[in-house]
């Protein structure tokens, strides 16, 4: 009778993460959180109002559903989980009512503790965390029943049956949580996943796209510039005043076309070992004259000198629009931080400022061809040098506060570089 209702609350368990997958096949697994933490109080609920009463106290999965909400969808909804279980066992009554109530407040803390470190931790960890969280709320739980057994003289040394519940509830609520947990990730990663197949075809379609109208414009403006800088050699006293605009516009314009074919498909025309320190100290003092001009203080802290496997140029490349973002961004009298490390598998560069920073709307759409913060920006900079990085199998993250600042953190592989004795 015990593994029929455990078994049953299971599939209890179990249901929310099978709906909320249905219902939400095409959003973000955080996009509507709110829902499934409500899910996971309900799930709560049902598990306390189909328990298996036996030795005075009721049995059943109740905190499954609770782990999960404080684990995986924060401390609101795990205290939402939390109150509807306590209400579920006010309305059970019974003789150990205060019993349990104590287990489950108990119970709740082992979860509480974990889900502020939880999301620092890869998939794989984070389920076999959930899965050893499963056994505090069922050692609390022991310890509860053999209390109140204690207290009302109940002899217990020699009922096998008491031990094999026991060992039953313990194997099942093992594989529960485990199980929840299990499918849990794989919602997170197939929405992941998702995400990162739209984001390509997008990115794809726009590199055919900006690769095909750079193409078609440059080639007009190539000519018309040709035919100015011969003007600009015969000039007379009227056009002489204008030539230089309109070669300094045309100039420009060709510089956005060349980061629109750099977005379509980054060209590494000569691969080759580079020495990263030297390229990060080259790319700090080339911007310390903007950086001067903007009386922003603009500082380079280099603590290794790994070596990498990519173009130099382009690195460098996408060095200067990171870090010139970051002076931009930055107010008079503030700081752009550059620091050069390494965290014992990549080479990290991080780029911190103390500017305005952005919201988390803002920080999502970073990256994004067309978006920009700044007045005249078209985004086509960042965009490049996401690209150029993610080209040399590196990633890019960005962090931000409104009114504290951004952090950039870049992390490349390295190659080991033996130097003669």
């Amino acid at each position: 009778m015990l593994v029929e209702k455990l078994l049953l609350h299971v599939l209890i368990i179990l249901s929310p993460i099978l709906i909320y997958s249905i219902i939400y096949e095409n959003h973000g697994y955080k996009d509507k959180i709110y829902l499934f933490g409500m899910f996971q109080a309900v799930a709560g609920f049902l598990c306390m109002a189909f328990p298996y009463p036996a030795y005075g106290l009721f049995w059943d999965l109740r905190y499954i559903p609770l782990a999960i909400a404080f684990l995986y969808c924060g401390f609101r909804w795990g205290m939402l989980t939390f109150l509807s279980i306590l209400l579920a066992r006010l309305m059970l009554g019974g003789d150990a009512i205060l019993f349990g109530i104590v287990s489950i407040t108990l119970s709740s803390l082992g979860a509480l503790g974990l889900s502020r470190w939880f999301w620092k931790f890869k998939p794989k960890q984070r389920i076999i965390l959930t899965a050893a969280i499963g056994f505090w709320p069922a050692l609390v739980q022991f310890c509860i029943l053999f209390t109140y057994l204690i207290l009302n003289n109940v002899s217990f040394k020699t009922d096998y049956r008491l031990f094999g519940l026991i060992l039953v509830f313990i194997l099942i609520e093992l594989v529960a949580i485990t199980l929840a947990a299990k499918l849990n990730e794989i919602l997170i990663e197939k929405k992941l996943l998702q995400r990162e197949i739209q984001r390509a075809e997008k990115l794809n379609t726009l590199s055919e796209m900006a690769a095909s109208i750079a193409h078609e414009v440059r080639n007009p403006l190539t000519v018309v510039k040709g035919f100015l800088q011969l003007m600009q050699q015969n000039k007379d006293k009227q056009t002489g005043e204008y030539l230089p605009l309109v070669l300094s516009e045309l100039g420009r314009a060709e510089g956005i076309i060349n980061d629109y074919l750099n977005f379509a498909k980054p060209q590494f025309d000569k691969v080759e070992v580079v020495n990263l320190k030297e390229s990060v100290s080259d790319v700090v003092t080339l911007l310390e004259p903007l950086a001067l001009k903007q009386n922003v203080k603009l500082k380079g802290e280099i603590l290794v000198e790994p070596y990498l496997h990519t173009d130099k140029n382009q690195l460098k490349q996408a060095l200067i629009n990171l870090i010139k973002n970051a002076i931009e961004a930055t107010e008079s009298g503030g700081y752009v931080h550059t620091k050069l490390y390494d965290d014992g598998y990549k080479a990290v560069i991080t780029i911190q400022d103390n500017g305005k920073g952005m919201t988390k709307e803002q920080l999502s759409r970073i990256g994004t061809l067309f978006y920009s913060t700044k007045e005249k920006g078209t985004g086509v900079g960042t965009t490049v040098s996401v690209r150029i990085i993610e080209a040399m199998n590196g990633t890019i993250t960005f962090s931000s506060k409104i009114n504290e600042g951004t952090k950039v953190t870049i992390k490349l592989p390295k190659v080991e570089i033996v130097k003669p004795k």
